[in-house]
């Protein structure tokens, strides 16, 4: 037990410190090259009203999806109660601040102890969610794509992302095989103690995913789910606004940064630093270009956006995630 607990100490330090690597070095090429007084005087001019008002969608995003978890959850027999769904998801936000990709597991765990749903089936559903939220940013980006194509195409050659289809193509591939295999032999494989217990967990989480056939409000389902990226969308584009050289952006152009902002979060790096700070220098970037303005005022003012927007996500994680800590305390069930 006591090696299990320094193998897993170990990894987690080691996760930390290669998040904070990846995210030193994303954080250096973005401010590379670029003029720090400019992006500190558009951060002095900025209107936080603006800023304070993105960040009542956030908070928005929180409970509606809060409330769409508790939707997944009710076919599968469990009656969760909104507040705990919200305290649950708010300290999984919170443990992606400490080790990336760690939300997920912490968000199950927390609901189990104030509402004792099986983690497996809990996790089944976050994965659905993933999937969902996939399929409404390809909504975004198809948004983006019919009104913003050369900012797009920009973006995309400044990135410097090439994507081989082979290659994506195999993972698919072996992803269908692996599937195929899995449910064609899964009974055989129970002879082993070991994979049984695995096994066990993954029919728990297919459960989980299965359980979007059975909602019983569909309807309720999707206005929330469109509730959520509303909010994120409003969040985002708001707080261009605040800014005086971004302030006649368009909806299209808000479209398109949250595109590229949801993109630079999915990196795994600590918070998101870094990475998004980047995205947000290309995104903007490739918008100044596509409307024949300066590139590096873009860039500029893309880290200037992204030094506004990222700190207000942290804070709202931080907050309603210290906050979800004494809340799921009280409401823990022994």
């Amino acid at each position: 037990m006591l090696e299990d607990n320094k193998s897993s100490v170990l990894k987690n330090t080691v996760t930390i410190l290669v998040s904070v690597l990846v995210a030193g070095v994303f954080l250096w090429l973005a401010l590379k090259g670029l003029d720090f007084e400019k992006i500190s005087n558009s951060l002095k001019k900025a209107n936080y009203l603006w800023v304070a008002a993105a960040a009542v969608f956030g908070v928005s995003a929180y409970i509606f999806r809060a409330v769409r978890w508790n939707l997944l959850l009710e076919p599968m027999g469990y009656q969760v109660s909104n507040a705990n769904s919200l305290w649950s998801i708010s300290f999984g936000y919170l443990m992606n601040l400490t080790i990336p990709r760690s939300g997920e597991v912490a968000r199950s765990t927390a609901l189990y102890g104030v509402e004792k749903v099986p983690v497996d089936k809990s996790f089944g559903t976050i994965i659905l969610e993933r999937v969902i939220d996939l399929v409404c940013m390809l909504f975004f980006l198809v948004l983006t794509l019919i009104f913003k194509f050369d900012a797009i195409y920009s973006f995309y050659e400044r990135s410097g992302v090439r994507f081989n289809p082979v290659f994506i193509i195999g993972i698919i591939a072996g992803g269908v095989l692996a599937l195929v295999t899995f449910f064609r032999f899964k009974e055989r494989f129970r002879k082993f103690g070991f994979i049984s217990k695995i096994i066990d967990f993954i029919d728990g989480i297919f459960a989980g995913l299965m359980s979007v056939f059975r909602l019983r409000q569909k309807g309720k389902f999707i206005l929330l789910t469109a509730g959520i990226w509303i909010c994120y969308f409003f969040a985002s584009y708001l707080v261009c606004f605040s800014l005086p050289e971004t302030s006649d952006f368009t909806l299209a152009d808000g479209c398109f940064i949250l595109v590229v902002g949801t993109l630079g979060m999915i990196i795994p790096a600590s918070g998101g630093i870094g990475a998004f700070n980047l995205a947000m220098k290309f995104g903007f970037t490739a918008l100044f270009i596509s409307m024949g303005k300066d590139a590096v005022e873009g860039g500029e003012l893309g880290l200037a956006y992204s030094f506004i927007t990222l700190p207000l996500q942290i804070i709202i994680m931080l907050i309603m995630g210290l906050v979800s800590i004494p809340m799921l305390a009280k409401n823990r069930k022994i």
